[in-house]
């Protein structure tokens, strides 16, 4: 077939358009074309306000070579499609289940590969199904009751599942993986327009009925999926000097045998790193970056991405920004919610973490975005594995203190006049435009119950309404400068200023900060082979973010996909 890149088409593009313009490019009658297939489409937007997408395109033709040889056309080559093939079954007997250890996109995947080949692996999540984890996050924002156990980090579907679904991944798609997890998404609810979509997306009320589905089927081909399991211990054995993995325990009583065990917890899974540190499984700390989600109005983005404030072919624009510091540290933005919210996403009682989350229509009024700066070993001593996981641990700790279990949140303006001792002059937006009913209140004095297990005390309304618009959980006006380190303080004030030039008001003395943005990847790796099994576990498999090996759905989804070749390639189905 051939394929035609760069074809520029209107906004509001019809299917016959998209043929005529492939049609001429290629100097043929439409009517020669036999299929079309839109591979890839973005937006062009380098002459605002004059926008267009930009589109890949597949053509089947007959005579593709003589058709590419008379049009002459430089956007046109002849391509062959490559298809994802799952390898055939390996020879070595299964004495017992395949066990896998997390929900989250890695698991998700790795379980609905080898269930649908006859594996009929065993699915361990510590948190609740995604209809009884919604409740138990949406109780936590209205009250501050937390269920440490199913939360927004925790359950089915993993923390991606209160996100903004984005798929977008910088991953190269060797062997067709990319492609086939985005028509895993779409056989089971995702809109198909992901598939060709630049910049993909399914946000969060989609996910919630596609990891529902992906389940069901994994249920129907003979799959376990167990919810509120969680496992506190690992068992292994030595075989030969071989130490191998043999069993897991759950939730402290009951044990499971397994032949192999895939590890896909998330990066907020500290118990689990604690444990593999005891059992001295190799791992190493790793860089990761933290910070604060900023908060702006929708349309001061959509003005300086679109060059208008509303373009309703496109919704709401998205940004990417990226600078360094003069310490030579990184300052990026990070998870982009276009017409989202920013969420408590807290998971552990006494420390405060938050996120960004959208659903399908990115409907809200506000943009948000993590602006975040790399840290590494030097930043948390690197001692041994769990030092950066200490370091967000304590981050978290002091935004807990200073919101009194509500998101800590501070104006632009507010924090840059801490740190630099100036006042901040260009304004993004009137205080109105976010909080309708007046100003912020100082956090409670009395922390409420961080646990279902707790008596509920009263919860003192920190903000009344004024934030309902753009956050998910109580708000508290808080010193955001009390939170990071100082050095990283001075290198997010520079990143912000360097964002201002880039967008107009991006720095503006009312945009929000909201603390803190900690857990942008996983603070550990656990150490592997090339045949993805530990460094010193046979039979054990690290995989997806919390292993280190990913950072983000795309990216988990295709590497659990990697663990179930590897273990298909070794055993055969039941």
């Amino acid at each position: 077939m051939l394929r035609l890149t760069q074809v520029k088409l209107p906004l509001t593009y019809s299917e016959e358009d998209l043929i005529n313009k492939c049609a001429g490019l290629l100097r043929i009658q439409p009517g020669k074309i036999k299929k079309l297939e839109l591979v890839r489409r973005s937006v062009d937007a380098r002459k605002k306000p004059h926008i267009v997408y930009s589109c890949t395109v597949n053509v089947t033709v007959d005579g593709e070579r003589s058709i590419l040889k008379n049009s002459r056309c430089k956007q046109a080559e002849i391509v062959k499609r490559e298809l994802y093939h799952f390898p055939k079954p390996g020879g070595e007997r299964l004495t017992a289940p395949i066990i896998i250890v997390g929900m989250g996109p890695a698991g998700l995947f790795c379980g609905y590969l080898l269930a649908k080949a006859g594996y009929c692996p065993i699915l361990l999540e510590r948190g609740q199904d995604v209809d009884s984890r919604k409740a138990s996050v949406e109780k936590f924002w209205e009250t501050g009751i937390l269920n440490s156990s199913s939360n927004v980090q925790f359950g089915e579907g993993g923390a991606g599942t209160f996100s903004d679904g984005k798929l977008n991944t910088t991953i190269k798609d060797q062997g067709g993986r990319n492609r086939k997890a985005l028509e895993i998404f779409v056989e089971n609810g995702a809109p198909e327009e992901i598939l060709y979509e630049a910049k993909p997306h399914i946000g969060t009320d989609i996910l919630f009925h596609v990891v529902k589905n992906m389940r069901q089927r994994i249920l129907a081909w003979g799959g376990q999926v167990r919810f509120e399991s969680c496992v506190t211990d690992i068992f292994i054995e030595e075989r030969r000097a071989v130490y191998q993995v043999s069993g897991v325990e759950i939730n402290g009583e009951e044990r499971l045998a397994c032949s192999s065990l895939v590890l896909a917890p998330g990066h907020s899974a500290r118990d689990t790193f604690s444990l593999l540190f005891q059992k001295k499984i190799p791992m190493e700390p790793k860089p990761f970056a933290v910070g604060f989600r900023v908060i702006h109005p929708q349309r001061l983005i959509n003005e300086s991405q679109y060059g208008v404030e509303e373009l309703k072919p496109l919704g709401a624009a998205p940004y990417k920004l990226t600078a360094r510091s003069l310490s030579g540290r990184g300052v990026y933005s990070f998870c982009m919610c276009p017409g989202g919210y920013v969420v408590n996403a807290s998971s552990e009682p006494g420390h405060t973490a938050v996120n960004g989350m959208s659903y399908h229509d990115r409907a809200g009024g506000f943009a948000n975005s993590a602006v975040i700066v790399t840290v590494n070993e030097k930043d948390f001593d690197g001692m041994d594995a769990l030092s950066g996981m200490r370091f967000q641990r304590e981050l978290e700790k002091r935004a807990y203190e200073l919101g009194a279990g509500a998101v800590p949140v501070e104006r632009y303006g507010d924090f840059y006049e801490s740190m630099t001792g100036n006042t901040r002059e260009n304004i993004s937006c009137a205080p109105s435009e976010v909080f309708q009913n007046g100003a912020f209140q100082s956090a409670a004095s009395q922390v409420p119950p961080t646990d279902e297990s707790e008596e509920k005390a009263p919860v003192r309304k920190a903000v009344g309404e004024s934030t309902d618009q753009c956050i998910k959980g109580k708000a508290v006006h808080a010193d955001l400068t009390k939170i990071l380190p100082l050095e990283l303080n001075k290198a997010f004030v520079e990143g912000m200023e360097h964002f201002d030039k880039v967008i107009p008001s991006f720095g503006g003395e009312n945009t929000l900060l909201c603390g803190v943005e900690s857990r942008t990847s996983s603070p550990v790796r656990i150490l592997r082979r090339d045949t993805l099994e530990s460094a010193a576990v046979a039979g054990l498999y690290p995989c997806g973010e919390g292993a280190g090996y990913a950072g983000g759905i795309m990216s988990a989804a295709v590497d659990g996909m990697k663990a179930a070749e590897e273990l298909a390639s070794r055993y055969s189905p039941f």
